[in-house]
């Protein structure tokens, strides 16, 4: 192979109004879904692969990061003058298997009040994999991943910046995660409303009037005309949330008080991995503490034990 083809690698070209991780050290993901995200990626043993493009997220040398139904697209700036396209896609859920799940979520009060609410609780990983539409990909080639770079190493350090900010954008939004699974979060909300409304036999609220009423420049608008316009006031907070849930009388829900809506899960969920993932993260030890030959030793002594699930 021609060293002429990296002959002009260095330091990345500075950018001025890149996209900047928030966190300046230390692990990345504030979240579940963002923490849940990278930790599956760290399963897939890409150890240094993912780790290098961690510097580039934090020094803003993504120029942009779009989310679509199936498909990551970024713009990352690396040494050369022009930036590099980067692309990850992972295959979006078809619509017969949106409804099922959008059933699902409607079906339990819990879920559809969290997620009216903007929230997406950890219990949502689970109905997912019920339902056979698992949110994270299960191996890493379920992610078809690309980059304009000459870099062979997938996933390469621009791909691995992509990642990290990828992450954070769960962070700022949850629904981004569903969106990339193919449903954008207003879809996916007014279906749940409306499923919520055909369950409990509620109509949908109407859609608030922008057109002023005809005596609005009249000073003496009447208080019956200003209870209109206040009705016209679309529900806030929990308020939003709860609007389509049905009212459940006091005596029928004092003995259920204390319990959860829904079912617990016996223990969070968890990724089956190797007892070696740690090792197989950090690579080699320098050989001042014993090189490679410590490595397959503490390799061995992880294999011994067994994960620590006792």
């Amino acid at each position: 192979m021609s060293t002429d083809r990296f002959a002009d690698y260095g330091r990345p070209r500075r950018v001025d109004g890149g996209l900047r991780a928030r966190s300046a050290r230390g692990a990345i993901g504030r979240s579940w879904w963002s923490r849940r995200f990278l930790e599956v990626l760290e399963s897939f043993a890409l150890g240094t692969r993912l780790t290098r493009g961690r510097s580039y997220a934090r020094a803003g040398q993504v120029l942009s990061l779009d989310v679509a139904p199936g498909l990551v697209s970024a713009v990352v700036q690396g040494s050369r003058p022009k930036p590099y396209q980067v692309s990850i896609a992972l295959r979006p859920f078809p619509a017969a298997l949106w409804s099922r799940i959008e059933e699902e979520l409607a079906g339990q009060a819990f879920f559809s009040a969290r997620l009216l609410a903007g929230d997406l609780p950890d219990e949502l990983e689970e109905l997912f994999v019920a339902a056979g539409a698992p949110l994270f990909p299960a191996g890493v080639q379920e992610l078809t991943q690309r980059c304009s770079c000459p870099d062979f190493a997938v996933p390469c350090k621009h791909l691995a910046a992509t990642f990290y900010l990828l992450a954070e954008a769960f962070d700022a939004d949850p629904f981004e995660l569903l969106h990339w699974r193919g449903r954008a979060r207003a879809e996916l909300l007014e279906r749940l409303r409306a499923r919520r409304a055909e369950a409990t036999g509620t109509e949908l609220p109407a859609e608030p009037s922008t057109t002023a009423p005809a005596d609005a420049d009249d000073e003496s608008t009447s208080d019956s005309s200003r209870s209109l316009v206040d009705a016209a006031v679309p529900a806030a907070g929990a308020a939003r949330a709860l609007a389509g849930l049905s009212a459940t009388p006091l005596v029928e829900a004092v003995d259920r008080f204390w319990l959860p809506p829904v079912p617990l899960p016996d223990r969070p969920p968890r990724l089956a991995t190797g007892p070696d993932l740690l090792l197989r993260q950090l690579g080699p030890p320098a050989p001042a503490i014993g090189g490679p030959g410590l490595l397959e030793r503490l390799r061995r002594a992880y294999r011994t034990f067994g994960p620590a699930d006792r």
